[in-house]
């Protein structure tokens, strides 16, 4: 699954590496500045590439002359972290020498987001711990429940680390023996932090040592690492002993680096506290600042946020309000009376394997009829593919309701959008067709598919960069959707639209809170479970997610904003002229980019097309 925290963290690289990283083309330039721009993006890719032997995997890109990264995994030490940033601070050097006032079009484009990234990355440099990175990456704690190898790598091992022959089964082992060497490496890094007082919330300490517990409680030969190449390789018709071999590392390198990491989450639970935001870490106040800039690309204050969100709760609340009036609830608060539409039986699906795969073939069939109906607003569509997924058994206690993993470049695979099935009461029937157009078409899989296909512009640009533009597309996405009129026979599941309106519009509310306003961890589970009704276990959860990613909740809503302002003005300005497959493709063509720049790249499309 691609995490964006560390796509960011590791776009750089030293010179002379020895991965051979392809060349890309980049844009279709008109002057030497825009040249110059499109050479530095390029590079930028090229060296992020070099040394990233993961996302060599992720893009399909670990083939040929680069095969030898299939056996390795990215570096997380600080060493690298500290290249990483030395390499942006010769980035902004090198655009500091290209006059931007020269530039239009897509040169426009490509150096104000290039600029943003190496400023964002210039203040990312000022913290001296978790995991920072350039943009979209403020990420306090190295491991949490969210966060560290020991969930990713083994996802990253059987969805990204395909086995089609001996040779990939052989690597595949090789990069298991190296899980174990990047375990001791964020475990230094972990000792470091919590030594500088960076230390998670004693709340996460137990939610990530009860994952840990989960993990290292199940037998080596069981182990889903284990599994994974023993299915695969039997799948292929590849012949020797993979699940023993794989059974041995796993126990006797694996579990041990993992209980060394298990240990050391442990020991500091004692002297932990539970106090919830990072208003407590070392210049506390700055990081919450730094983490709404590079999630949202927008510099808002936590005060805005707050009234922000407070606001935008009591409009949706009160459109909500009027689909259950027309439904006959009218007793009890609204989110009293959306809880107790989710409780109805005829909203759950059976809590058992047989129920589950119901859940996702009926997900299926909403994707399958919003593909047909999507050449109505948009003019191009995403040749890749999507599949619907469950998050695997191992990871659900504490991974998001959903979330989507992009195809590879070569479409040898195809997107994929997880569900989190841990507990079906937590999606409901009625939530269920906007969670899957935020996840795959038209929201993420669409916005991300269609520009990693489209042409002109840089592959780094192609990639989602940018936490505001691509959480905010995915919520215009579910605003489009009920704009198609999906939802013209099914007032439920325009509830459901409206209450995923509102869950994000909470968000801005706890996560400032949290982080701002010092709210406790229950202050703002209360909030959210009082105005959403939602279970307080599904809403505990969340609320522990915003405590490890301060601003990230920010910027589902704070982007779909913008997008809708941005649509509302282009339409002012060209009135009767206005396409709507027009301006979807103008802004999806460009790529993930921040906010800002989107603004103006709409702002200029829909100015020549009106002077034309």
């Amino acid at each position: 699954m691609l995490d964006r925290r560390r796509f960011l963290l590791t776009t750089a690289a030293a010179a002379g590496a020895a991965v051979a990283a392809p060349a890309f083309a980049g844009a279709a330039v008109q002057s030497e500045g825009g040249a110059k721009v499109t050479a530095l993006l390029d590079k930028m890719m090229q060296e992020f590439l070099a040394q990233s032997p993961e996302f060599m995997t992720t893009l399909g890109l670990d083939t040929g002359p680069n095969a030898a990264v299939r056996s390795k995994l990215d570096d997380r030490s600080q060493a690298f972290t500290d290249r990483t940033f030395a390499a942006f601070r010769g980035y902004g050097q090198e655009l500091d020498a290209i006059d931007r006032n020269a530039l239009t079009g897509m040169d426009a484009v490509n150096y104000d987001t290039t600029r943003f990234v190496v400023e964002a990355a210039a203040l990312a440099d000022t913290f001296d711990y978790g995991v920072q990175a350039p943009v979209g990456g403020a990420n306090p704690y190295v491991v949490s429940q969210l966060n560290g190898s020991y969930s990713g790598i083994p996802q990253f091992l059987d969805t990204q680390h395909q086995i089609r022959s001996a040779d990939d089964a052989e690597t595949y082992l090789d990069r298991l023996t190296a899980f174990a060497e990047v375990l001791d490496v964020e475990t230094d890094r972990v000792r470091h932090d919590f030594a500088a007082g960076a230390t998670p919330p004693d709340f996460i300490l137990k939610r990530t040592g009860e994952q840990f517990a989960a993990a290292l409680g199940v037998d080596p030969a069981r182990s889903g690492m284990t599994q994974s190449l023993s299915r695969r390789a039997a799948e292929a018709n590849l012949p020797g002993d993979w699940a023993a071999r794989a059974e041995a590392i796993v126990r006797d390198a694996v579990y041990p680096a993992m209980q060394r990491q298990a240990d050391v989450i442990a020991g500091a639970l004692p002297g932990a506290t539970s106090d919830a935001g990072c208003w407590r870490l070392p210049d506390g106040e700055a990081y919450y600042r730094y983490g709404v800039l590079t999630y949202t690309t927008t510099d808002m204050s936590g005060d805005e946020i707050h009234e922000v969100g407070l606001a935008q709760v009591a409009e949706l609340s009160a459109r909500a309000d009027a689909i259950l009036k027309a439904q006959g609830l009218t007793q009890g608060t609204v989110g009293e009376r959306i809880a107790a539409v989710a409780r109805r039986p005829d909203q759950i699906y059976p809590n058992t394997d047989e129920g589950k795969a119901q859940l996702i073939a009926d997900l299926n069939g909403q994707m399958a009829r919003m593909q047909q109906r999507l050449p109505e607003v948009f003019g191009t569509l995403p040749r890749a593919t999507v599949e619907i997924r469950r998050v695997p058994v191992e990871i659900e206690a504490g991974a998001p309701g959903g979330s989507y993993q992009l195809p590879s470049l070569d479409g040898s695979r195809p997107g994929a959008y997880y569900i989190n099935l841990r507990d079906t009461a937590e999606t409901p029937r009625f939530t269920l067709p906007t969670l899957t157009y935020h996840e795959a078409s038209p929201g993420h899989h669409f916005q991300i598919a269609r520009a990693l296909e489209a042409e002109g512009i840089p592959l780094l640009r192609k990639m989602p960069l940018f936490s505001g533009y691509t959480e905010g597309w995915a919520l215009y996405a579910e605003q489009l959707a009920d704009e198609m009129d999906v939802y013209a026979d099914d007032p439920l599941g325009q509830l459901g639209y409206l209450q995923s309106f509102m869950f994000r519009a909470t968000r801005l509310v706890a996560d400032s809170g949290l982080h701002h306003k010092r709210w406790t961890r229950e202050q703002a589970v209360r909030y959210m479970v009082d105005t959403l009704g939602d279970a307080e276990s599904t809403l505990t959860t969340e609320v522990e997610r915003y405590c490890v990613w301060p601003g990230q909740a920010c910027s589902y809503k704070l982007g779909h904003t913008v997008w809708d302002r941005t649509r509302t003005k282009a339409k002012a300005t060209l009135g009767d002229r206005f396409d709507i497959r027009g301006f979807h493709d103008t802004a999806l063509e460009a790529g993930a980019i921040p906010l800002a720049v989107l603004e103006k790249l709409v702002d200029d499309w829909a100015a020549g097309l009106k002077q034309a």
